[in-house]
């Protein structure tokens, strides 16, 4: 009797240290959102660190060189996609009279004709509008000086973040092995072993879906781009890595990239002739990405349905900003594989119970 009530409070004294984390996480998320992601790339990266210290190479070495490597990729990246977004919105702002035009003389005729829907835009006044805003667009700076006057500790904590991200990735990818070794330590020895089980589990579920997945935004980044450069819409660059990246939420980079593709090719083209192309192209990327990118890279085994996915990234986003949509995915692959244990525990218990 007495050893039955010194679990039940141990148990309520877990649950009570789950709650009070859980309500910290609450408070702090807002700050914790550069600490998140940095832990997500260093997971990532823990097992190239590994492979160079096999090679004889110094953890703190190696750390330094991915550090480097992940600068001069973000780096290189900047330097090549910003001005040639620059160079799209520029292009695009440039053509929004003709678009104008084409709303009033074509779109809005149709939509009265075939729907009765009645559209109305003074193109005189948004031509205007948009002249006087090229005009004194060299006056911009001016006008934003005071916003980020007044939005200063914005700004400040903005550029703390991006400064923050590198060194936390930093020392947490060199001291890895430490903090899960002194975790690990931390951990009663009478659960030690069924602790390592589920770790271990949500470590295997983790690393499939998240070094899975970048795998699978590059190589999508990469179809939806030249598939639109071949088909010749003029936006595929920036449709094509949106429509990449966003695959990470099932069906939206597809959703997404098709709807801006059709507004883009819309303005473009001339007959929905020329649009089949462009849709062709997206159904092929979905069937792609579905039946063979995913598949291949990331696997099947790891339970984590698309809804779900949806779920815990609207609802963690909602609850804790944007470290809730970091932390969203790690902590469904955690209650995935709890829940996968309480079953097979109690599939067992009740075996033994016939």
């Amino acid at each position: 009797m007495t050893t039955k009530r010194s679990d039940d409070i141990h148990y309520i004294w877990w649950l009570v240290l789950v709650a009070a984390v859980g309500v910290l996480f609450y408070l702090l998320g807002p700050i914790l959102s550069p600490f998140m992601f940095a832990a997500i790339l260093a997971y990532i990266c823990d097992p190239l660190v590994d492979k160079m210290e096999i090679r004889k190479i110094p953890r703190t070495a190696g750390v330094i060189l991915t550090t480097i490597l992940f600068g001069i990729v973000f780096i290189s990246l900047l330097l090549i996609l910003v001005p040639l977004f620059e160079k799209e919105v520029r292009l695009l702002l440039g053509r929004l009279p003709v678009y104008v035009d084409w709303f009033e003389t074509q779109l809005a005729p149709w939509l009265k004709s075939n729907f009765g829907v009645v559209l109305q835009l003074d193109a005189a006044t948004f031509k205007s509008a948009l002249a006087s805003h090229w005009q004194n667009a060299g006056g911009m700076a001016a006008k934003v000086l005071p916003s980020l006057t007044s939005g200063g500790f914005a700004l400040v904590g903005v550029i703390a973040n991006f400064v923050l991200v590198p060194v936390v990735f930093f020392y947490l990818l060199r001291d890895w092995d430490v903090m899960i070794a002194h975790i690990d330590e931390m951990i009663p020895r009478r659960w030690h072993a069924q602790v390592n089980v589920l770790a271990k589990d949500v470590d295997q579920v983790l690393a499939e879906f998240l070094r899975g997945q970048i795998s699978v935004m590059l190589l999508m980044s990469l179809y939806y781009t030249i598939a639109l450069w071949v088909v010749g819409l003029e936006y595929a660059l920036p449709i094509g890595i949106m429509s990449g990246v966003l695959v990470f939420v099932p069906y939206l980079g597809m959703i997404t990239g098709l709807t801006l593709a059709t507004l883009a090719g819309a303005m473009q083209f001339h007959g929905l002739g020329e649009m089949v192309p462009v849709w062709i192209a997206f159904g092929i990327g979905q069937l792609l990405e579905g039946m063979v990118v995913t598949p291949w890279l990331v696997g099947e085994r790891i339970g984590l349905h698309p809804v779900a996915v949806i779920f815990a990234l609207l609802a963690f986003g909602q609850l804790f900003g944007f470290f809730g949509i970091l932390f969203a995915l790690p902590a469904s692959a955690a209650l995935l594989v709890g829940l996968r244990h309480l079953r097979r525990n109690y599939l067992n218990s009740s075996m033994y119970k016939v």
